[in-house]
């Protein structure tokens, strides 16, 4: 093992961040004894919001029309939010018919996607009746826990 001097290993540290890596999770903690670690990155969804600091610059040298389109800040007051980490599926089954569709009314309670968690499929209820105005993931796409799925008005 390459411990430090302080007792750290850091060939465990590197094991961590692949897994990180091969699994796309955003963090991981191991406790051993009395040493805990945690490895943790930024998300996909954060990396993308980080360069609009940066932008001035870029913005200068290209006209303003032709500048890549930044999605609004979404109000995600009426959203549903992932209540886990998993894959969202939004189908019962591979091809056939999605649980909504964009337009759709839904009634409280009624299933709006399953994500799957630890190789548990569950069932995301809608928590109140509305139209679903947008779809905000896609079929098979990894979730972060409080991630805005679906708006319902």
């Amino acid at each position: 093992m390459s411990e430090n001097k302080h007792g750290i290993d850091k060939g465990l540290i590197r094991d961590l961040a692949n897994i990180l890596n091969e699994t796309d999770l955003t963090e991981i903690e191991v406790e051993q004894e009395d040493v805990r670690i945690r490895v943790s990155r930024v998300s996909a969804t954060q990396y993308v919001q980080a360069p609009v600091a940066a932008a001035p610059a870029a913005a200068a040298a290209t006209p303003a029309a032709a500048a890549p389109a930044v999605p609004a800040p979404r109000d995600n007051a009426n959203a549903v939010n992932a209540p886990m980490v998993g894959t969202v599926y939004l189908s019962p089954a591979p091809g056939s018919r999605s649980f909504v569709e964009v337009g759709a009314t839904v009634k409280e309670g009624q299933t709006l996607l399953i994500i799957e968690a630890m190789k548990t499929m569950n069932q995301i209820p809608a928590p109140r009746s509305g139209k679903v105005v947008e779809i905000l993931v896609t079929d098979a796409q990894p979730v972060e826990y409080g991630e805005p799925l679906i708006v319902i008005e």
